[in-house]
């Protein structure tokens, strides 16, 4: 096209005797109007930042968790099954499976819409014009074979193959086609880390539910630590060396704990069927082991290299791929400032008599044509389509930055908190075991009368708040380690 009209504007360097035809006007005329039509305004994009950290506290080991299958990752039999159960059952998890099968579907869609298109036609019917109209009154001198005068009414029966293609010769289709790929990848990807969160949730509250059972027993426990202080206030108060305050106190704190009771009855039933929910199922007593709970240890993490989280993480393969389809969108709406070229064609047979319909070559019936479409004039619906597929990039583009950030800050967040659980529980259990020696030399010496009933009472309340915050810092550790599996990638394998 640049190359036409270079010849047409030096035409008088070249030859000056050359005339310019009436088909050169029009030409340049087609070509002018083109070449206008095509002119596509400048766009803004953003190119993502990749980069990330070289390292989460200054290590370069490449061993990451992220890469071990959940089944592997998780030792509990009850849990695994729990979280099998979840992945085929549970309801969310379905609903995005059909989205991810809806999203196929348009592949398929934008596929044929660069492939020919071909229809067949079969028709038939029958046209009665006046007789002193032009048509009619030559209609009415024609014979169409000697001896056999011209059909009235005229019938009209027709079969009939017709083909329209537009050539795709700015990859404006096929660019469609293979945003939609990325977009249906990137559902894919989504379905991976809503796997993960389920994963994480399905463990996050089984460990709750374990916790929740030894709470509930160290209370069990203490009620009947504090029933045996209560018979001893009662023997003392008997020979005098009480009062009936003490006695009321003690009798108070044991009805206290045993209306606790019921709380942590009730948070075990939720606890149960927030899992039953997440599995797919009524509601149902859970199986598991909490027996050996406190004694749980959380496996060793190995969070790899920051980059690993690229690959690792769905959500940042999912903002990937939709920043791969923006790119793409922003061509496809690009193109649509270029001409298009649209082939149409058609192969058939028509004839008044279908006795005649196959008769060839006289009922053959064909036709093959082409055009070239520009847009021209107000081409305001194509510049607001191309500027909205730009800042569709743009936004794309800063989500994928914001995913990887957002990554390497769940990652770091997980692994201060594990080690600062560690710590926690080392200083709580501590200070457990101090407490539950205090409640036995405060019951001592306060039946030899050498320590307040008091100091007895609130020796009982310490050691139980003490217990109970070592079972739920146990919990948080459990957590943490599920949280960090999470947050570098793991569960959806």
């Amino acid at each position: 096209m640049t190359k036409i009209l270079y010849l047409l504007a030096n035409r008088k360097k070249m030859n000056r005797k050359m005339p310019i035809s009436k088909m050169s006007k029009y030409l340049l005329l087609v070509v002018i109007a083109l070449t206008y039509a095509s002119c596509v305004p400048s766009l803004m994009q953003k190119t993502a930042d990749k980069t990330t950290p070289e390292s989460y506290r200054g290590t370069t080991d490449t061993t990451n968790s992220a890469t071990i299958k959940w089944r592997d990752f998780f030792k509990d039999p009850y849990l695994v099954g729990l979280i099998d159960t979840a992945l085929q059952n549970n309801q969310e998890l379905n609903i995005i499976l059909q989205e991810i099968a809806a999203t196929r579907t348009e592949i398929q869609a934008r596929k044929g819409a660069y492939l020919p298109f071909v229809n067949l036609k079969a028709g038939t019917g029958a046209d009665k014009v006046g007789r002193y109209t032009s048509r009619g009154a030559n209609d009415a001198n024609t014979e169409i074979m000697p001896g056999k005068d011209f059909p009235d009414p005229l019938g009209n029966n027709t079969l009939q193959a017709m083909a329209s293609w537009e050539v795709d010769i700015w990859r404006k289709l096929r660019n469609a086609r293979q945003s939609a790929v990325y977009q249906y990848l990137a559902s894919v990807e989504g379905k991976n880390f809503m796997v993960t969160n389920l994963v994480a949730e399905v463990a996050n509250s089984y460990y709750e539910l374990l916790a929740l059972d030894n709470q509930l027993d160290i209370l069990n426990k203490n009620i009947q630590i504090q029933r045996n202080a209560l018979k001893i206030v009662r023997q003392q108060k008997q020979a005098a060396k009480v009062t009936e305050l003490a006695v009321r106190k003690f009798e108070a704190e044991v009805l206290k704990n045993r209306a606790r009771l019921y709380y942590y009855r009730q948070s075990i039933i939720e606890a149960e069927n927030r899992i039953n929910f997440l599995v797919g199922r009524f509601p149902q007593p859970v199986a598991r082991n909490s027996a050996n709970f406190a004694s749980l240890l959380p496996d060793s993490i190995f969070a790899g290299i920051p980059s690993q989280l690229l690959q690792n993480r769905p959500d940042i393969r999912a903002a990937e791929q939709m920043l791969l389809a923006a790119n793409l969108d922003v061509q496809v709406a690009k193109a649509e400032f270029y001409p298009s070229l649209n082939i149409t064609a058609g192969l058939g047979f028509e004839a008044f008599n279908p006795k005649y319909l196959v008769t060839t070559p006289e009922s053959m019936l064909y036709n093959l044509a082409g055009e070239l479409v520009s847009p021209f004039v107000n081409r305001n619906a194509i510049k607001a389509n191309y500027n909205k597929a730009g800042a569709k990039q743009i936004q794309a583009a800063f989500e994928y930055e914001r995913t990887i950030l957002m990554a390497f800050t769940d990652v770091v967040n997980q692994l201060s908190n594990i080690d600062n659980l560690a710590r926690s529980y080392d200083l709580k259990s501590k200070q457990v075991r101090a407490l539950t020696q205090s409640i036995t030399i405060s019951t001592n010496l306060f039946k030899s009368a050498k320590a307040d009933y008091m100091e007895v009472l609130m020796t009982q309340r310490d050691a139980l708040e003490a217990k109970i915050e070592l079972i739920e810092t146990k919990r948080h550790q459990m957590n943490a380690m599920v949280n960090i599996y999470q947050a570098l990638g793991g569960g959806w394998r």
